[in-house]
């Protein structure tokens, strides 16, 4: 079969790369090996989202005295875990009806790149097809990390899918590594009443993010009931017996033995590109990740690569946004489109984890700041202080804001607090707008409100806060 365009993958990235494309008057194929939606819809950012949620609802109702309310409950495990897939299955069902509408044909299968301009699938029953196109697009998306000394089983070490869906809730568990997955889980499951020990290699969990930032999430956890060990790295782990030994060295290189139902390996992700036919068609790799222009074009004409197997953030909006550049660049060549696309701005991305407290950020943080030799104005407005915050009984947090001194130019900004990742993109506008701390401070903020949060944060950094 002939098409303008093929997308491998169908993940936050490779569909909507599909569907810009298809606006843009290309016949266009997408190949999915599993579910449409990819990771992101079925086993990451959605599912996930649900877990939580459940997780702050079951919170509410525990601490349902503190609004006033009189309210008891006993969470059914099971059913949380349901809702989540529901959520997810609904979202998957939406990508689906979305490439119908959009006139784009769904072929089941592992796309491979057997040479410029075609793609092999390999159907589940070995079938294999070879499909042509002038224009490729890599999206196969990312995975769970394995470390050698934490081999996944899928039932005593558990990698983010597995933990999705188990089948009874584990008494306690030790999560490896702190960035979003890590911490994310370690809310869920230690809301719901499993024991959880976060052991993070860094100095610092969700190590990132603004140093303040880590020191306040670590403080909430801590109060949460959450044992943290920083500076620390799981050496090896004993499998034989009913649960998990984790045998984790210290700092000072002493070694002390955790104890635990399962062990969950949040170590990151790595790229999807193994068994693509790179090699073969020339398609340049570094550092495991395919190598593109600003354009996402690989060393190959024709050949484009997004998201999580393409150098840029591991995030579902930076794929979005790069197959849509990827679609566009493709209309530019075909005279399908009148300008070439705007080329992403990697330091104005902004990142969000949905732990709770919540946490989102933007731009430089102060260390980073600092390093890139800039004078700078920092701003901090502690969420205690809103009256928003207290109506909500959320006061954990706060806004940090990072100016040039020199300029007043918008450098960063870090939250953390309920709803957070929410109130993040007026941060992500206004440095795309090269606004300054002077245009924060005259745009009227509603009040009360939690956004009003960045403002009061600015107004410190100058010296004119008014409720701190």
């Amino acid at each position: 079969m002939a098409y303008d365009v093929i997308v491998i993958g169908s993940g936050p990235g490779g569909y909507p790369a599909a569907i810009r494309a298809s606006q843009l008057g290309f016949k266009v194929a997408v190949i999915e090996k599993e579910s449409l939606g990819g990771v992101c819809l079925n086993w990451g950012c959605i599912p996930t989202k649900a877990l939580l949620k459940s997780a702050q609802v079951y919170e509410y109702v525990k601490h349902s005295a503190d609004y006033g309310i009189n309210a008891t409950g006993t969470h059914d495990f099971g059913g949380v875990i349901k809702r989540s897939r529901g959520v997810a299955d609904k979202m998957s069902k939406g990508v689906q009806f979305l490439m119908k509408k959009n006139k784009i044909e769904v072929i089941m299968g592992y796309g491979k790149v057997v040479s410029k301009g075609k793609v092999e699938v390999t159907a589940a029953d070995g079938n294999k097809q070879i499909h042509e196109a002038k224009y490729i697009v890599l999206a196969t998306g990312g995975r769970s990390r394995e470390l050698p000394n934490l081999k996944q089983d899928g039932k005593k070490v558990l990698g983010y899918r597995e933990a999705m869906v188990l089948a009874e809730q584990p008494k306690s568990m030790i999560i490896v590594g702190s960035g979003a997955i890590g911490v994310e889980f370690a809310y869920v499951y230690n809301s719901m009443g499993t024991k959880v020990t976060i052991v993070e290699f860094m100095p610092r969990i969700v190590p990132v993010e603004d140093e303040d930032i880590s020191k306040e999430l670590e403080k909430q956890y801590k109060k949460q009931g959450i044992e943290i060990m920083t500076n620390a790295s799981v050496e090896s782990l004993d499998t034989t017996g009913a649960g998990v030994k984790a045998h984790v060295k210290k700092q000072d290189g002493s070694m002390v033995t955790l104890e635990a139902d399962v062990v969950l390996s949040a170590v990151g992700v790595v790229a999807n590109i193994e068994n693509l036919g790179l090699e073969e068609a020339g398609i340049k790799v570094d550092k495991g990740r395919v190598i593109v222009d600003k354009y996402q074009q690989t060393s190959v004409a024709g050949v484009y690569a997004i998201g999580d197997c393409s150098p840029g953030q591991a995030l579902a909006h930076v794929a979005a946004k790069e197959g849509i550049n990827a679609a566009e660049h493709m209309a530019y060549l075909e005279k399908k489109h009148y300008h070439l696309p705007e080329a992403i701005d990697y330091n104005n991305v902004p990142g969000c984890t949905y732990c709770i407290p919540e946490i989102s950020s933007v731009g430089y943080t102060e260390k980073a700041a600092k390093e890139a030799g800039y004078e700078i104005k920092v701003g901090k407005f502690p969420f205690v202080a809103s009256g928003k915050a207290s109506a909500a009984g959320a006061t954990e947090g706060f806004v940090k804001v990072i100016y040039d001194a020199k300029y007043g130019e918008f450098l960063g900004c870090h939250m953390i607090g309920m709803n957070v990742t929410e109130m993040i993109a007026e941060a992500v506008v206004a440095r795309k707008l090269e606004t300054t701390a002077h245009e924060i401070l005259n745009a009227i903020h509603p009040h009360p409100t939690m956004s009003e949060g960045l403002k009061e944060a600015t107004a410190a950094a100058y010296g004119e806060a008014i409720d701190i």
